[in-house]
């Protein structure tokens, strides 16, 4: 029997993502991005949407992280076997890359739901026999290498993926790029839809811009310059040969260099952000464009702590399903929600025990900082003001557990890194403290239900969504956070979170400053003064956040508003 069988009848769409996040024991992402596509998969398979999910293998993963003595990143290799977990498929397609033949094989991954549908995730593979050794580990390490390896991959993912596709039998009429790294599946299919002899003839283009653009969806993840990929036109030349006439891949791509971003924009019919404020910011940086604000959601069940999965499970049957069924989270015995976080910290405090040696206590308010270690997020902020940061914890005891991974090419996030565990090294006598390494699902999940606050102190407006501090409301962790990606729509001051009002030139200082103010004069003290409100506030993130800002709510509106327009 093919293994596909279930899926190639009836699915039409199809997603492409550089990285996705199906378990912990599989290595193919490295951070929120594959997060995120992971969720989306999970819901699709929830909500019986038929999609097919296209990746890389990345046999080598991304990087294991270890902390040295002195507080710094170690980048080790974080292989894993797809044999272990995936199927390989008896097809293989062929793309050229400089001359060269490269031939790709596709594993099979079948996410399933507990509700029981699935959905295919294909990971790429050109690590075969009939390959170039130098093209065999073109498909090995997620981000690795230069700015010729980072073509290469995604010549294999955009171009390779869609011939793949074809070649498994699927009938795709509805291509999802996430993120601009899968915009070269826009030239395949210009490419595919190239006019006859006979119709040009009458004038009309060689290439059919109009109908690559009915089939492509785009969704753009990131304000940040760096994240958008840019080539120049004599290595896309190289790579690439004469697969498509450069002067047409400039009309799409950008004059200068191909721009993975402009090359997406130009060719996709439908186009978002991924929260109002950065749909507003996109707009912005690339006028003249439709671009629509989908807000990011999470996999409840997925992000849901065990204890609370049994309490909601209990109370609102379908909440799983149909997660707005959490708005009525406010009716919740006070008892039992504060019982059941403690349950999800105890996680915590084991863990933090195990994988750091650091002694938690149950009865102290525990932040949580996690997310990819970069200046922009500016984990450091706590630290700005050390003095007033000792004498609040004197006051009001707190603890704070760290974790994310640097980019192996980002030094200053790597050197942020070390600085915050210089911090906690310094002040171990006075605040106790954490950084637990190598940040995947599985530390997440621990932190984002075991945490009773969630930080994130991203400068505006370069936090594009972020999700962790929806995973956190998910379980009653109350978020304080800057008012920037998806909590600019969240934060009800005082009642979902608070927020980190500081300037509207987002100066370090006086974030900083807002930052003390709103620990030292609203948040420590009612956790230790009220925890009746504390408790209150908990249950209204619960029903605020978690009914709303999930992922089968997105999907529902990537079905209705993009891939059936």
């Amino acid at each position: 029997m093919n293994p596909l069988d279930p899926y190639l009848g009836k699915t039409r769409i199809a997603y492409f993502t550089m990285e996705i996040a199906l378990r912990p024991e599989i290595h193919t992402y490295s951070g929120g991005l594959g997060v995120l596509a992971g969720d989306t998969a999970r819901s699709c398979a929830d909500l019986a949407l038929s999609v097919v999910f296209v990746s890389l293998v990345s046999r080598a993963g991304y990087l294991r992280q270890e902390i040295d003595r002195h507080g710094r990143q170690m980048d080790l290799p974080d292989p894993w076997e797809p044999l272990e977990w995936t199927q390989p498929l008896d097809a293989m397609v062929a793309v050229s890359i400089e001359g060269r033949t490269v031939w790709i094989r596709p594993w099979l991954y079948s996410l399933s739901c507990p509700l029981g549908p699935s959905v295919p995730v294909l990971l790429l593979d050109t690590d075969l026999d009939q390959n170039d050794p130098r093209d065999r580990q073109l498909t090995d390490r997620l981000y690795g290498g230069d700015d010729v390896y980072r073509l290469k991959q995604e010549v294999v993912l955009g171009i390779g993926g869609v011939r793949l596709l074809k070649a498994l039998g699927f009938d795709i009429t509805t291509f999802h790029l996430n993120e601009g790294h899968a915009a070269l599946l826009t030239l395949e299919l210009l490419h595919q839809c190239r006019r006859s002899p006979e119709r040009l003839r009458s004038g009309e283009p060689v290439y059919d811009h109009a109908e690559v653009r009915e089939r492509c969806v785009f969704t753009t993840h990131t304000p940040v310059a760096a994240g958008h990929d840019q080539f120049p036109y004599d290595l896309v030349s190289r790579v690439l040969g004469d697969f498509i006439e450069l002067d047409e891949i400039r009309v799409a791509g950008g004059p200068e260099q191909l721009n993975m971003t402009q090359l997406a924009l130009n060719l996709s019919g439908y186009i978002n952000g991924v929260a109002k404020r950065h749909a507003e910011t996109t707009r912005r940086a690339y006028p003249g464009y439709d671009i629509r604000a989908v807000t990011n959601g999470v996999h409840v069940p997925t992000w849901t702590h065990p204890s609370f999965a049994r309490v909601y499970e209990a109370h609102f049957p379908h909440w799983g399903h149909e997660p707005e069924a959490l708005v009525k989270a406010d009716q919740l015995p006070d008892d039992l929600v504060w019982d059941t976080h403690q349950k999800a910290k105890a996680d915590l405090i084991t863990r933090v025990k195990a994988d750091c040696g650091v002694a938690l206590q149950p009865d102290v308010l525990t932040i949580g900082f996690a997310r990819r270690m970069t200046g922009y997020k500016r984990p450091d902020l706590l630290f700005a003001d050390v003095e007033r940061l000792l004498a609040m914890a004197e006051k009001y005891p707190l603890q704070v557990v760290f974790a994310g991974k640097a980019h192996p090419k980002d030094d200053d996030g790597k050197r942020l890194i070390e600085r915050v565990n210089n911090h906690i090294s310094d002040l171990s006598d006075r605040v106790t403290m954490a950084f637990l390494p190598n940040y995947d699902l599985s530390i997440a999940a621990t932190l984002v239900a075991g945490s009773d606050i969630w930080l994130n102190t991203p400068l505006p407006p370069l936090e594009a969504s972020g999700t962790s501090g929806m995973k956190a409301a998910l379980n009653g962790v109350l978020n304080l956070s800057v008012r920037d990606g998806w909590w600019a729509e969240a934060c009800i001051e005082g009642v979902t979170g608070w927020a980190i009002d500081g300037t509207a030139e987002a100066n370090a200082d006086a974030d900083a400053d807002a930052l003390y103010g709103k620990l030292s004069e609203q948040v420590l003290p009612l956790f230790y003064n009220d925890r009746d409100h504390w408790i209150w506030m908990m249950k209204q993130a619960i029903s605020k956040i978690g009914s709303y800002f999930n992922s089968q709510r997105m999907v529902r509106r990537y079905a209705t508003e993009a891939y059936l327009r």
